[in-house]
């Protein structure tokens, strides 16, 4: 891969190229970043000359990323990534508190915790615009993918900001419906006996919980999902036992927490942000906010 003008492309045709890696197609790609579809064409090309390198071969199904492509993604993804994170700084210029704040958090977190705090948020500065990314990826604080994060492993960069939350304590769950249905455990070993909802792809957090719970394996699980909200939305349903949080499903009288002196486990949870930002303040109050809504969803 040969360039002698790295420091004169500009960024639109990087953006382009991001547009048809992301979307497939330069007819996606136009659509997606609202633009004319000659005028994605013609980026890609100007892109694929300034670098020397082929980026995309034409297929049956659209355009397919070559090596080359595949191996600027991160570099480009960062540059747009630092883009946006310039633009959401420059909304909040002026007085007052204004702008767009983006949080990362789980899926979980962000569907049935964070709502609540956002909306008090937005009352005290109705200028203030949040942007939520709900994934269990760990999203990239150091290269701006996001101001905050709410996460439930300490960060280890020092250029981070981190705040303890506290501890959510999880547990097995589930409604009254399905234990009329299927009968109450009182043990683990009963357990096998039962529907439970489990994971489809092991992970980090599944290793931690069968330490203390070996049944909790693959194969014993008759509702198989990586979503954290599936699998709530599976024990609400009566479907079958499943791991949540305490106090979400205290929230609901039809949800039995069982064998809690058999099974329990503990996500430390961590709010993080980067340093560069603790004097903004749309993150700043932003931070605070958060921080207050989740030590009280954890104390109650």
């Amino acid at each position: 891969m040969t360039t002698e003008n790295h420091t004169e492309i500009g960024w639109e045709l990087y953006r382009s190229y991001l547009g048809v890696l992301e979307e497939g197609s330069l007819s996606g790609a136009a659509r997606a970043l609202g633009i004319a579809q000659p005028t994605v064409g013609r980026h890609i090309d100007a892109l694929e000359k300034a670098l020397g390198v082929a980026l995309f071969t034409r297929s049956q199904t659209g355009l397919l990323p070559t090596d080359a492509a595949r191996a600027l993604h991160p570099f480009a993804q960062a540059m747009s990534s630092s883009a946006a994170a310039l633009k959401r700084a420059a909304e909040s210029q002026g007085s007052g508190i204004k702008g767009t704040v983006r949080i990362t958090a789980s899926e979980v977190m962000g569907v049935e915790v964070l709502p609540p705090i956002v909306a008090q948020l937005q009352t005290r500065y109705p200028d203030l615009k949040v942007e939520l990314v709900l994934s269990n990826r760990v999203q990239d604080l150091l290269q701006r993918e996001a101001d905050i994060a709410v996460r439930m492993t300490q960060p280890k960069q020092e250029q981070l900001i981190a705040r303890r939350v506290g501890q959510v304590d999880l547990g097995l769950h589930a409604h009254t419906r399905y234990l009329e249905r299927r009968g109450t455990p009182q043990t683990l070993d009963a357990l096998a006996q039962h529907a439970l909802i489990g994971f489809d792809e092991e992970s980090a957090f599944v290793r931690a919980a069968r330490k203390g719970f070996a049944l909790w394996q693959r194969d014993a699980f008759a509702l198989r999902t990586d979503s954290d909200v599936a699998q709530l939305a599976l024990i609400r349903a009566g479907c079958g036992i499943g791991i949540c949080q305490n106090a979400l499903a205290a929230r609901d009288p039809q949800l039995v927490h069982l064998l809690p002196g058999s099974f329990t486990l503990g996500l430390e949870t961590w709010l993080t942000m980067h340093e560069d930002l603790r004097n903004t303040p749309r993150c700043k109050v932003t931070f605070d906010a958060l921080l207050q809504g989740l030590q009280a969803y954890m104390g109650a």
